[in-house]
């Protein structure tokens, strides 16, 4: 059994998250997503619309994704492909090259899948005025 791992927030899901989602399962049998928590999201700088159980349970929703598991922090991601038997990593390509993901190359095989064009979840709230174009600083109101 092949095992592929992607990591990602998952916020304002959308067809470039399932393309992606699709594309990493095609490399394997199994599809684990660490999926960023609220505490990792603010320690990121980053605000998702939607909490951490409700982006899970999207996520598990998807008939490509086999399991979800938290992304605490920048330094687990040895530990989850050793822990879960991960033969293949994969993010997107705008993560090509970053040392986040470099390092895994000892461990496991690590692929970059070309981003969907024309679309984000950065894109989808600047357009719905969710997001200050001018200095990237996001406006949701918290959820509750």
């Amino acid at each position: 059994m092949k095992r592929i791992l992607t990591y990602g927030t998952f916020d304002l899901l959308h067809y470039g998250h399932i393309r992606l989602l699709k594309r990493a399962k095609e490399l394997g049998d199994y599809l684990i997503v660490a999926l960023s928590t609220d505490e990792f999201n603010k320690l990121k700088n980053k605000k998702a619309y939607h909490n951490y159980e409700t982006r899970k349970k999207m996520l598990e929703a998807i008939r490509y994704v086999d399991l979800v598991i938290p992304e605490e922090n920048w330094n687990q991601k040895i530990n989850d492909v050793k822990e879960y038997h991960v033969d293949i990593v994969v993010m997107g390509s705008d993560w090509e090259g970053n040392e986040k993901f470099e390092i895994l190359k000892p461990y496991c095989e690590v692929v970059y899948l070309k981003r969907t064009e024309g679309i984000s979840t950065t894109k989808i709230k600047k357009e719905l005025g969710l997001q200050n174009p001018i200095n990237g600083v996001d406006q949701i109101p918290e959820v509750k």
